[in-house]
């Protein structure tokens, strides 16, 4: 099965904006995770992205490189920007099709697996004349995950949980349609006993530490000040979590980074 995975805007076009979040970082945050989980759990899959990075790509670039490509199936990530009250989760078909169509069938299984998981309103399944929905020669659905202007969305946003959960609900969606099968599992291996700390800064004054726990807490991330020794001298180290997955710890490290703290770093003890 080839998808052709397309993360809304990118480079000069930001997309929607709000709450300090712009809709072409969250639709890639989400589109390289979809391609992870797919490539990494199903066989017999092959994804190309219209854009892995932020850069600038036209809408007829998109389509004309899937039509090119030979997708099997079409599916544009966008997240959306309206009043402040309005929220929740929408995916659209090209407006010509009817609700027995193939891409229809292929909307109602997507659009239930990613509601069960995205702790978004369901606002439906819809139809528009999108270009990439009109244009592109296969199956194509673009989806909606949310409000960039609502409150309760953007939270939502700048969580890495959430990006997962949103990819995982695609996937599980896009596998439940064009009947994917997973790969064999790998016995477990014996755990290491190694934990993945994220330290969120350094430093030689407690008082700087107790000011960088504040600024994380401003930002959602739960962290507490710890000390080490480094050459005979105290050290304040600001831990901002612990996981004995090392992935885990990644994301972790990635959501720090994406709140300012750019002086982030994993230690593994």
């Amino acid at each position: 099965m080839k998808l052709y995975l397309d993360p809304g805007h990118g480079g000069k076009d930001p997309g929607a904006q709000g709450h300090g979040l712009d809709e072409k970082d969250v639709t890639l945050a989400i589109a390289l995770k979809l391609r992870s989980i797919l490539q990494n759990d199903y066989e017999n899959i092959d994804v190309k992205m219209s854009r892995s990075s932020d850069t600038t790509k036209s809408l007829s670039q998109r389509s004309s490189e899937a039509n090119a490509w030979g997708a099997d199936f079409f599916l544009a990530i966008h997240i959306n920007s309206g009043p402040s009250t309005a929220l929740g989760y929408e995916d659209f078909i090209y407006s010509g099709l009817s609700d027995t169509s193939k891409t229809a069938q292929c909307q109602d299984i997507i659009h239930a697996e990613v509601m069960k998981v995205n702790q978004l309103k369901d606002r439906g399944q819809k139809k528009a004349n999108f270009h990439v929905l009109r244009e592109s020669n296969m199956p194509a659905l673009l989806s909606e995950n949310g409000f960039i202007s609502n409150d309760h969305d953007a939270a939502l946003m700048k969580q890495s949980s959430w990006i997962q959960k949103v990819a995982k609900g695609h996937a599980n969606g896009i596998a439940k349609a064009f009947g994917l099968k997973r790969k064999p599992i790998d016995p477990p291996k014996p755990d290491s006993g190694t934990l993945f700390k994220v330290i969120a800064g350094s430093f030689k004054s407690k008082e700087n530490a107790d000011e960088r726990v504040d600024q994380l807490k401003a930002k959602g991330i739960e962290s507490f000040v710890d000390t080490t020794k480094i050459a005979g001298e105290t050290w304040y180290r600001v831990q901002a979590g612990a996981f004995s997955n090392r992935e885990n710890a990644e994301d972790r490290l990635a959501e720090v980074k994406k709140a300012g703290i750019n002086d982030a770093f994993l230690v593994a003890e």
